[in-house]
Protein backbone atom coordinates (compact mmCIF):
# COMPACT_ATOMS: atom_id res chain seq x y z
CA UNK A 1 0.00 0.00 0.00
CA UNK A 2 1.35 3.55 -1.15
CA UNK A 3 2.67 5.46 2.66
CA UNK A 4 -0.06 8.37 2.61
CA UNK A 5 1.00 11.55 4.31
CA UNK A 6 -0.31 12.26 8.08
CA UNK A 7 -4.00 13.28 8.01
CA UNK A 8 -3.38 16.45 9.66
CA UNK A 9 -1.01 17.32 6.09
CA UNK A 10 -3.78 16.32 4.17
CA UNK A 11 -6.24 18.73 5.75
CA UNK A 12 -4.87 21.57 4.52
CA UNK A 13 -7.26 22.09 1.77
CA UNK A 14 -9.70 25.30 0.64
CA UNK A 15 -13.52 25.05 1.62
CA UNK A 16 -14.15 27.71 -0.01
CA UNK A 17 -15.90 25.32 -3.04
CA UNK A 18 -18.48 23.51 -0.17
CA UNK A 19 -18.90 25.66 2.74
CA UNK A 20 -22.51 26.26 1.79
CA UNK A 21 -23.58 23.22 1.37
CA UNK A 22 -21.42 20.62 3.91
CA UNK A 23 -22.39 19.88 7.42
CA UNK A 24 -21.43 17.56 10.19
CA UNK A 25 -23.73 14.52 10.35
CA UNK A 26 -25.73 14.61 13.50
CA UNK A 27 -28.20 12.30 15.36
CA UNK A 28 -28.92 8.74 15.71
CA UNK A 29 -28.61 6.15 13.43
CA UNK A 30 -31.34 5.83 10.67
CA UNK A 31 -31.56 1.85 12.49
CA UNK A 32 -32.11 3.25 16.14
CA UNK A 33 -34.59 5.64 14.72
CA UNK A 34 -36.47 2.33 12.70
CA UNK A 35 -35.92 0.89 16.39
CA UNK A 36 -34.15 -2.22 14.55
CA UNK A 37 -30.66 -3.96 15.07
CA UNK A 38 -28.61 -4.18 12.19
CA UNK A 39 -29.29 -7.76 12.27
CA UNK A 40 -32.48 -7.80 11.95
CA UNK A 41 -31.86 -6.20 8.48
CA UNK A 42 -31.09 -7.37 4.79
CA UNK A 43 -27.55 -6.08 4.99
CA UNK A 44 -27.11 -7.67 8.60
CA UNK A 45 -28.61 -11.17 7.53
CA UNK A 46 -26.98 -11.59 4.29
CA UNK A 47 -24.25 -8.89 3.54
CA UNK A 48 -22.81 -11.00 0.30
CA UNK A 49 -25.53 -8.66 -1.75
CA UNK A 50 -23.48 -5.76 -0.67
CA UNK A 51 -20.15 -6.80 -0.78
CA UNK A 52 -18.17 -9.96 -1.24
CA UNK A 53 -19.17 -13.08 0.59
CA UNK A 54 -17.03 -13.71 4.10
CA UNK A 55 -13.86 -15.58 3.07
CA UNK A 56 -12.27 -18.66 3.94
CA UNK A 57 -10.25 -18.00 7.16
CA UNK A 58 -7.53 -19.73 4.70
CA UNK A 59 -7.99 -16.41 2.55
CA UNK A 60 -6.78 -14.14 5.51
CA UNK A 61 -5.33 -11.59 5.03
CA UNK A 62 -6.87 -9.90 2.21
CA UNK A 63 -4.94 -7.35 -0.36
CA UNK A 64 -4.95 -4.22 0.84
CA UNK A 65 -6.58 -1.82 -1.36
CA UNK A 66 -4.33 0.59 -3.86
CA UNK A 67 -4.75 3.88 -2.07
CA UNK A 68 -3.66 5.86 -4.70
CA UNK A 69 -5.22 9.19 -3.75
CA UNK A 70 -6.08 11.30 -6.52
CA UNK A 71 -5.96 15.16 -6.60
CA UNK A 72 -9.69 15.08 -5.67
CA UNK A 73 -8.90 14.44 -1.69
CA UNK A 74 -6.54 17.61 -1.56
CA UNK A 75 -9.68 19.68 -2.21
CA UNK A 76 -10.02 19.34 -6.13
CA UNK A 77 -13.43 19.23 -7.74
CA UNK A 78 -14.45 15.85 -9.77
CA UNK A 79 -17.31 15.43 -11.92
CA UNK A 80 -19.70 13.13 -10.85
CA UNK A 81 -22.55 11.58 -13.16
CA UNK A 82 -26.08 9.74 -11.29
CA UNK A 83 -24.43 6.73 -11.27
CA UNK A 84 -22.56 7.73 -9.28
CA UNK A 85 -24.78 9.48 -6.92
CA UNK A 86 -27.21 6.27 -6.93
CA UNK A 87 -23.70 4.54 -6.01
CA UNK A 88 -23.34 7.08 -2.61
CA UNK A 89 -27.38 7.36 -1.71
CA UNK A 90 -28.98 4.34 -2.80
CA UNK A 91 -27.15 0.92 -3.34
CA UNK A 92 -26.38 0.51 -0.19
CA UNK A 93 -29.77 -0.21 0.34
CA UNK A 94 -31.68 -1.03 -2.93
CA UNK A 95 -28.48 -3.03 -4.76
CA UNK A 96 -27.02 -2.77 -8.24
CA UNK A 97 -30.34 -3.64 -9.80
CA UNK A 98 -32.72 -1.39 -7.61
CA UNK A 99 -34.60 -3.94 -6.88
CA UNK A 100 -34.02 -3.85 -3.22
CA UNK A 101 -34.47 -6.56 -0.74
CA UNK A 102 -37.89 -7.80 -0.66
CA UNK A 103 -40.39 -7.51 1.49
CA UNK A 104 -37.65 -5.46 3.50
CA UNK A 105 -36.72 -3.12 0.78
CA UNK A 106 -39.02 -2.33 -2.42
CA UNK A 107 -37.82 -1.66 -5.60
CA UNK A 108 -37.12 1.89 -6.31
CA UNK A 109 -37.30 1.17 -10.32
CA UNK A 110 -41.55 0.36 -10.21
CA UNK A 111 -41.65 4.19 -9.49
CA UNK A 112 -39.60 5.39 -11.78
CA UNK A 113 -41.18 2.88 -14.87
CA UNK A 114 -44.32 5.04 -14.38
CA UNK A 115 -42.78 8.21 -15.12
CA UNK A 116 -42.56 6.88 -18.36
CA UNK A 117 -45.97 6.73 -20.36
CA UNK A 118 -44.60 4.78 -23.22
CA UNK A 119 -43.83 2.29 -20.31
CA UNK A 120 -47.10 2.77 -18.54
CA UNK A 121 -49.39 1.98 -21.75
CA UNK A 122 -47.09 -1.20 -22.60
CA UNK A 123 -47.61 -2.04 -18.74
CA UNK A 124 -51.95 -1.67 -19.02
CA UNK A 125 -51.84 -3.83 -22.65
CA UNK A 126 -50.06 -6.59 -20.75
CA UNK A 127 -53.31 -6.62 -18.21
CA UNK A 128 -55.93 -6.63 -21.65
CA UNK A 129 -56.31 -2.34 -20.88
CA UNK A 130 -55.72 -0.08 -23.81
CA UNK A 131 -54.27 3.55 -22.46
CA UNK A 132 -53.94 6.08 -24.57
CA UNK A 133 -51.12 8.62 -24.57
CA UNK A 134 -53.42 11.52 -23.86
CA UNK A 135 -54.45 9.58 -20.48
CA UNK A 136 -50.78 8.51 -19.91
CA UNK A 137 -48.85 11.80 -20.43
CA UNK A 138 -50.45 13.40 -17.31
CA UNK A 139 -50.22 10.36 -15.05
CA UNK A 140 -46.67 10.15 -15.54
CA UNK A 141 -46.11 13.71 -15.11
CA UNK A 142 -47.88 12.98 -11.90
CA UNK A 143 -45.45 10.00 -11.06
CA UNK A 144 -42.09 12.07 -12.00
CA UNK A 145 -43.51 14.97 -9.71
CA UNK A 146 -43.76 12.26 -6.87
CA UNK A 147 -40.88 10.95 -7.31
CA UNK A 148 -38.90 13.98 -7.65
CA UNK A 149 -40.36 14.97 -4.36
CA UNK A 150 -39.29 11.95 -2.82
CA UNK A 151 -35.76 12.25 -4.04
CA UNK A 152 -35.62 15.84 -2.56
CA UNK A 153 -37.85 14.92 1.00
CA UNK A 154 -37.43 11.01 1.37
CA UNK A 155 -40.21 9.11 2.29
CA UNK A 156 -41.37 7.61 5.51
CA UNK A 157 -40.12 4.17 5.00
CA UNK A 158 -36.56 5.52 3.81
CA UNK A 159 -34.26 7.86 5.48
CA UNK A 160 -34.61 11.60 4.03
CA UNK A 161 -31.60 12.12 1.34
CA UNK A 162 -28.92 13.58 3.68
CA UNK A 163 -27.41 15.81 2.56
CA UNK A 164 -30.00 17.30 0.90
CA UNK A 165 -30.10 17.05 -2.70
CA UNK A 166 -29.60 19.72 -5.12
CA UNK A 167 -31.36 20.53 -7.71
CA UNK A 168 -28.83 19.14 -9.73
CA UNK A 169 -28.06 16.10 -7.91
CA UNK A 170 -31.65 15.24 -8.21
CA UNK A 171 -32.03 16.02 -12.19
CA UNK A 172 -28.35 13.57 -12.04
CA UNK A 173 -29.82 10.72 -10.25
CA UNK A 174 -33.19 10.67 -11.81
CA UNK A 175 -31.76 10.31 -15.21
CA UNK A 176 -30.05 7.63 -14.42
CA UNK A 177 -32.67 6.00 -12.26
CA UNK A 178 -34.42 5.98 -15.89
CA UNK A 179 -31.51 4.48 -17.70
CA UNK A 180 -31.30 1.51 -14.90
CA UNK A 181 -35.32 1.25 -15.33
CA UNK A 182 -34.97 0.52 -18.80
CA UNK A 183 -36.87 4.06 -20.52
CA UNK A 184 -35.50 4.39 -23.47
CA UNK A 185 -33.28 7.12 -24.80
CA UNK A 186 -32.18 7.34 -20.90
CA UNK A 187 -28.65 6.48 -21.57
CA UNK A 188 -27.95 9.83 -24.09
CA UNK A 189 -29.53 12.09 -21.07
CA UNK A 190 -26.61 11.43 -18.20
CA UNK A 191 -26.65 14.68 -15.96
CA UNK A 192 -22.99 15.46 -14.92
CA UNK A 193 -21.87 17.48 -11.26
CA UNK A 194 -19.17 18.44 -10.30
CA UNK A 195 -18.62 17.72 -6.75
CA UNK A 196 -16.01 19.21 -4.15
CA UNK A 197 -14.39 16.42 -2.43
CA UNK A 198 -15.85 17.03 0.95
CA UNK A 199 -18.94 16.92 -0.43
CA UNK A 200 -18.49 13.58 -1.41
CA UNK A 201 -17.18 13.06 1.53
CA UNK A 202 -20.64 13.92 3.37
CA UNK A 203 -22.70 12.03 0.74
CA UNK A 204 -20.89 8.80 1.62
CA UNK A 205 -20.79 9.52 5.70
CA UNK A 206 -24.61 10.36 5.76
CA UNK A 207 -25.90 8.02 2.91
CA UNK A 208 -24.01 4.55 3.88
CA UNK A 209 -22.79 4.91 6.94
CA UNK A 210 -24.98 6.94 9.15
CA UNK A 211 -27.70 4.01 8.37
CA UNK A 212 -25.72 1.91 11.30
CA UNK A 213 -23.96 4.21 13.19
CA UNK A 214 -24.62 7.08 15.26
CA UNK A 215 -23.23 10.45 14.97
CA UNK A 216 -21.92 10.43 19.13
CA UNK A 217 -22.68 7.94 21.62
CA UNK A 218 -20.97 5.30 23.69
CA UNK A 219 -17.43 4.33 22.26
CA UNK A 220 -17.56 0.01 22.71
CA UNK A 221 -14.85 -1.87 24.18
CA UNK A 222 -12.62 -4.17 21.89
CA UNK A 223 -15.80 -7.31 23.71
CA UNK A 224 -18.41 -5.05 23.23
CA UNK A 225 -17.11 -4.79 19.38
CA UNK A 226 -17.35 -8.43 19.15
CA UNK A 227 -20.30 -8.36 20.49
CA UNK A 228 -21.72 -6.12 18.06
CA UNK A 229 -22.10 -3.17 19.38
CA UNK A 230 -21.63 -0.37 16.32
CA UNK A 231 -18.98 2.40 17.64
CA UNK A 232 -20.19 6.71 16.51
CA UNK A 233 -19.16 8.24 13.97
CA UNK A 234 -17.44 10.75 16.24
CA UNK A 235 -14.93 8.09 16.84
CA UNK A 236 -13.64 6.28 14.10
CA UNK A 237 -11.13 8.92 12.85
CA UNK A 238 -9.80 8.51 16.15
CA UNK A 239 -10.36 4.47 16.25
CA UNK A 240 -8.93 4.20 13.13
CA UNK A 241 -5.85 5.87 10.40
CA UNK A 242 -6.73 6.94 7.26
CA UNK A 243 -5.05 3.58 5.38
CA UNK A 244 -7.31 1.26 8.49
CA UNK A 245 -10.19 3.12 7.56
CA UNK A 246 -10.51 3.30 3.79
CA UNK A 247 -9.75 -0.77 3.90
CA UNK A 248 -11.86 -1.59 6.49
CA UNK A 249 -14.80 0.28 4.38
CA UNK A 250 -13.72 -1.31 0.73
CA UNK A 251 -12.39 -4.45 1.94
CA UNK A 252 -13.11 -5.64 5.15
CA UNK A 253 -11.18 -6.35 8.31
CA UNK A 254 -10.83 -10.01 10.27
CA UNK A 255 -11.87 -10.16 13.57
CA UNK A 256 -10.98 -13.82 15.57
CA UNK A 257 -14.43 -15.67 16.64
CA UNK A 258 -15.02 -19.14 17.73
CA UNK A 259 -13.08 -21.98 19.43
CA UNK A 260 -10.34 -22.01 18.57
CA UNK A 261 -10.58 -18.48 17.15
CA UNK A 262 -10.46 -17.89 13.71
CA UNK A 263 -10.31 -14.61 11.50
CA UNK A 264 -13.86 -14.22 9.75
CA UNK A 265 -14.84 -10.91 8.02
CA UNK A 266 -16.23 -8.09 10.70
CA UNK A 267 -19.34 -7.29 11.18
CA UNK A 268 -19.79 -4.33 8.95
CA UNK A 269 -20.31 -5.34 5.09
CA UNK A 270 -17.81 -4.17 2.63
CA UNK A 271 -18.36 -1.82 -0.12
CA UNK A 272 -16.48 -2.93 -2.81
CA UNK A 273 -18.40 0.01 -5.04
CA UNK A 274 -16.75 2.66 -3.22
CA UNK A 275 -13.51 3.25 -4.61
CA UNK A 276 -10.31 4.14 -1.87
CA UNK A 277 -10.45 8.09 -2.93
CA UNK A 278 -14.46 8.11 -1.95
CA UNK A 279 -13.65 6.33 1.31
CA UNK A 280 -10.77 8.93 2.05
CA UNK A 281 -13.21 11.60 0.92
CA UNK A 282 -15.37 10.34 3.76
CA UNK A 283 -12.42 10.25 6.52
CA UNK A 284 -11.70 13.73 5.52
CA UNK A 285 -15.33 14.87 5.78
CA UNK A 286 -14.94 13.49 9.13
CA UNK A 287 -11.97 14.83 10.48
CA UNK A 288 -13.04 18.40 9.08
CA UNK A 289 -16.86 18.03 9.72
CA UNK A 290 -16.77 16.43 13.60
CA UNK A 291 -19.98 14.64 14.23
CA UNK A 292 -22.16 15.78 16.58
CA UNK A 293 -25.67 15.95 18.59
Amino acid sequence: MRVVAPVLFLLTVSLSACAQVVSPVEGESWLAHLHRSFDETSMGKSSHVYGPAPPMPSEWPLPLPALQLSNKFTGQSTTLYGSDLYRFKCQGCHGTSGIGAPPEINSVIDPVRATSASMYIERMKKVGMDVTSKEAVPLARQAKDMLLDRLHRGGTDMPSPNPNLTDAEVRSLFAYLRQLAGIPGAEKQQVPVVEPALRVGEHIVKSICHICHASVGHNPSPQELAEGQIPPLSSLTSRLSLNQFVTKVTVGTPVLEGSPAIPVRGHMPAFIYLTPDEAADAYLYLSLYPPHN
